[in-house]
């Protein structure tokens, strides 16, 4: 087991890896897992917390990357391209790696349920201009091209990362009043329209991938982290929130709820098969006045 752990490499080595290995390998080995597949459970939960502290400036610490707080916040916005099963199982391995190395008694702050119903907070429209400039102001093409795609497919397409990962050039096309119509792969396979200010950064990215994947086009390896790989590499600026597409979506679902849209439409368009998803973001929707409310529903038919 012992020389197992110590030739662990996640299968899609981040920047950060070679910076966290030998303590992701070190703490795991102190855990003594019994099984293979604990083993492995212990060192993908540890190298995503690890990863996801160093590229908030932390040391390569175990004792601070298994504090509470810190499996809380990574919890929270650390991983939300995985699913609610997922990152409950990495908070599970994560508590259960602080137990066994250094004791129930590291201090830190109690847990907050995990659901699928918590709403993520969308980004202002200040959020959005500054996200928007920090993305065009880092320091290679790459950087500065895949974080205005990534932009353009979240809020202007509503997808998620899972959903942009597969993309290739010709699921775009560009019509002749120059919106551009992107076709979604996967489960949740449907037709988006983006919306207008993110039509040129669309079209010009399918232009640029032709027949290859439209985010990262010279990346091959397509895995998990993919996007928040691009993501982890650019250049941070502390005025600007962190990019999450979760939020990203979330802020597209939101701005579109309050046109009002008709829903089936938004369904559609969301890859939505009930309005169960929805109900999470209701805090988040703008009010209107009572004469408001009084004269739409009188107008009504």
């Amino acid at each position: 087991m012992e020389r197992r752990i110590a030739q662990y490499r996640p299968s899609n080595r981040p920047p950060a890896w070679e910076r966290v290995a030998n303590e992701v390998r070190t703490t795991v080995a102190q855990a003594t897992p019994t099984t293979t597949h604990r083993a492995r459970d212990l060192l993908t939960a540890l190298t995503r917390i690890a990863v996801y502290a160093d590229q908030q400036g932390h040391p390569a610490d175990a004792r601070l990357w298994l504090a509470p707080s810190m499996v809380e916040r990574f919890a929270a916005g650390g991983c939300p391209e995985v699913t609610e099963a997922t990152r409950a199982n990495y908070r599970a391995c994560l508590t259960a790696l602080r137990t066994a190395v250094f004791g129930p008694d590291l201090p830190g702050g109690r847990p907050v349920p995990l659901s699928a119903s918590d709403p993520s907070q969308p980004f202002s429209p200040n959020d959005k201009a500054g996200l928007w400039a920090w993305a065009g102001g880092q320091p290679t093409a790459e950087l500065r091209q895949g974080l205005q795609l990534l932009l353009a497919l979240g809020l202007g397409c509503g997808l998620d990362t899972t959903e942009i990962i597969p993309l290739r050039g010709p699921d775009v096309r560009v019509l002749k009043d120059g919106s551009c119509v992107l076709a979604v792969r996967g489960n949740r396979a449907r037709l988006i329209i983006c919306s207008r200010p993110f039509e040129r950064t669309l079209a010009e990215a399918a232009r640029h991938a032709d027949t290859s994947y439209l985010f990262r086009p010279a990346s091959f390896a397509r895995g998990p982290n993919t996007v928040t790989d691009l993501v982890y590499r650019a250049s941070r600026d502390p005025r600007v929130p962190r990019l999450v597409m979760g939020r990203c979506r979330v802020t597209w679902l939101v701005e579109r709820m309050n046109v009002p849209i008709p829903l089936p439409v938004l369904l559609a368009a969301a890859g939505l098969d009930s309005l169960h998803a929805l109900s999470r973001l209701l805090p988040y929707l703008k009010g209107i006045s009572a004469e408001q409310a009084h004269t739409t529903l009188r107008e009504m038919p």
